[in-house]
């Protein structure tokens, strides 16, 4: 019987690839990733002022209308504010120390979870909840999966570029192709 992983056949493949011979991962969307990349830049250049999308856009290499949206989504989720004006643009709403990765990934992708087992909500409820045993394996990787990105803040990837650009490098993303 085939199984599905994220939307896609695994055509009842054991070596976890699809039909295609592809690998089958788990993977954030360019939301997560681009988001993330203007969240740490954010805060890495508001420190006297607001910055404006279209200094991280140029910096991020990311379409302006696009990182538009994505500040959109953490303003709502209360992690950026904006500013109108000829001075205006984007600031963390809190301390870069109080913003976990997970509050940045969650704003922009919704659950982390790779796992929707309705056996683990009381709410989706689930028939055979109480004799299921891989019930446990899936709670812990996504238990395990949110953990890892709450523990990671804002601080610590800020640290971490303020440390590549001593190195007279320029901070990015090695998860582009490179053209």
């Amino acid at each position: 019987m085939p199984g599905r992983i994220s939307g896609r056949e695994t055509a009842g493949n054991p070596s976890g690839t699809g039909a295609w011979g592809r690998e089958i991962r788990m993977k954030l969307s360019t939301k997560g990733r681009y988001g993330l990349r203007a969240m740490v830049d954010l805060v890495v250049h508001s420190e006297t002022e607001p910055v404006s999308t279209a200094s991280i856009a140029a910096r991020q290499h990311i379409s302006e209308s696009y990182l538009e949206q994505l500040l959109a989504k953490l303003k709502k989720a209360g992690l950026v504010s904006s500013m109108r004006g000829a001075g205006g643009g984007y600031l963390p709403s809190r301390g870069p120390e109080e913003i976990s990765v997970g509050d940045v990934l969650r704003a922009l992708e919704g659950s982390l979870d790779p796992v929707d087992c309705p056996g683990l909500t009381e709410e989706k409820g689930c028939g055979g909840a109480d004799v299921c045993v891989t019930k446990y394996v899936w709670k812990r990787i996504n238990d395990s999966i949110n953990r890892a990105v709450d523990e990671i803040k804002i601080s610590d990837l800020v640290k971490e570029s303020r440390e590549v650009a001593q190195r007279n490098q320029t901070p990015g993303s090695c998860c582009e192709k490179k053209e």
